[in-house]
């Protein structure tokens, strides 16, 4: 995950321009073990799906949940059985799994006791859980999705997110699953990264659920975001709007655009800020410094364009999380591109 941050009254771009990129926000996206041999492990590589479904299927029957409710000591196979309703010897071989692939550990006698990892983000009650995201979004859409690639790469051929949005259940399934990492991520990037001032004008391009508008004006007093988004995204959107405090209910409003859209409902030099967060990677590329342009002719005199995405660095050789986020992109946007800063300051440029 990169945030190019914009700095005020910026020289290479009056209104914004690009600051190196940020650290990972979540520890696994910057894990180094891809990196760490003198060559790649293929059969790693090629059974890795099977440690992911290992992950999802856990998610999904609720393994990781019943043992932190368990007893301290850890809950054997036969409980375990019993509390997932799945009384068959596949169960054990998916614990067996799970902890040769270190997600669980197992006593001499039988428990099945939580890694911290996976006590940490994949177990409900845990402030750190992210685990929706993983059984939503990833397991069951870009999973999926993932197996079209060659083709798509063969043919070119593959939906765009405007057209796989336009099913309710897609586009509320991904902005749900989305939700929880965004908020995390945006609560990161105002502690941590960003320094968002007496802003009190936000535009929030392909703002999703609304999850960074509802953090930046929670913490900004007197800052108003509008979020532009397909129109079943901005319905699951809403939803989750309703969850909020009133105060950033009233600060936050939705408006139905699809931002590959050459013109924009908003006006000239309106917004203090403008945020595109996870849609430079998910557009086609031809579009990206119309994207950009348009951004800038919202912004105010002085204001800042915030592109926040995952991107890999200057040399095009990793980080391979980041790398691999770009290629599963494909499969739902066959004309965009793997972001690295350098091309996204070339683009802002042209724009």
């Amino acid at each position: 995950v990169a945030a190019l941050r914009a700095p005020l009254g910026a020289v290479a771009a009056p209104r914004a321009a690009a600051a190196p990129a940020a650290a990972s926000v979540r520890r696994f996206a910057s894990r180094e073990s891809w990196d760490s041999p003198d060559d790649v492990d293929l059969d790693s590589v090629a059974y890795g799906f099977m440690a992911s479904q290992a992950l999802f299927s856990s998610l999904e029957i609720g393994i990781f949940d019943h043992i932190a409710a368990g007893d301290a000591a850890g809950l054997d196979v036969v409980a375990l059985k019993k509390l997932c309703a799945c009384d068959a010897p596949r169960l054990q071989t998916l614990l067996t799994a799970l902890v040769a692939i270190k997600c669980l550990r197992r006593s001499p006698e039988g428990l099945y006791t939580l890694s911290p990892n996976t006590a940490q983000s994949m177990v409900t009650s845990s402030k750190h859980f992210y685990g929706d995201y993983l059984k939503f979004q990833i397991g069951r859409q870009f999973y999926q999705r993932m197996g079209a690639l060659p083709e798509v790469m063969l043919t070119g051929k593959a939906p765009s997110y405007a057209s796989w949005f336009s099913d309710p259940e897609v586009a509320q399934t991904y902005t749900q699953a989305q939700h929880n990492g965004s908020v995390a991520t945006a609560k990161y990037l105002v502690k941590k990264k960003l320094q968002l001032g007496g802003i009190s004008s936000m535009l929030d391009v392909g703002g999703g659920s609304g999850a960074f508008s509802y953090v930046f004006t929670g913490a900004t007093p007197g800052l108003k975001s509008t979020v532009l988004e397909l129109p079943e995204v901005c319905r699951t959107g809403e939803k989750i709007k309703a969850q909020q405090t009133q105060d950033v209910q009233d600060r936050v409003q939705f408006v139905h655009l699809d931002a590959t859209s050459p013109k924009w409902p908003v006006p000239d030099e309106a917004f203090d800020v403008v945020l595109m967060s996870y849609i430079s990677g998910s557009v086609p590329e031809a579009i990206i410094a119309d994207l950009y342009a348009n951004a800038m002719k919202a912004l105010k005199s002085g204001g800042r364009l915030l592109v926040h995405d995952f991107m890999v660095n200057d040399s095009l050789d990793g980080p391979a999380l980041g790398a691999l986020w770009g290629l599963q992109h494909v499969t739902v946007n066959a004309d965009g591109f793997g972001l690295c800063p350098p091309e996204i300051n070339q683009r802002k440029g042209e724009g």
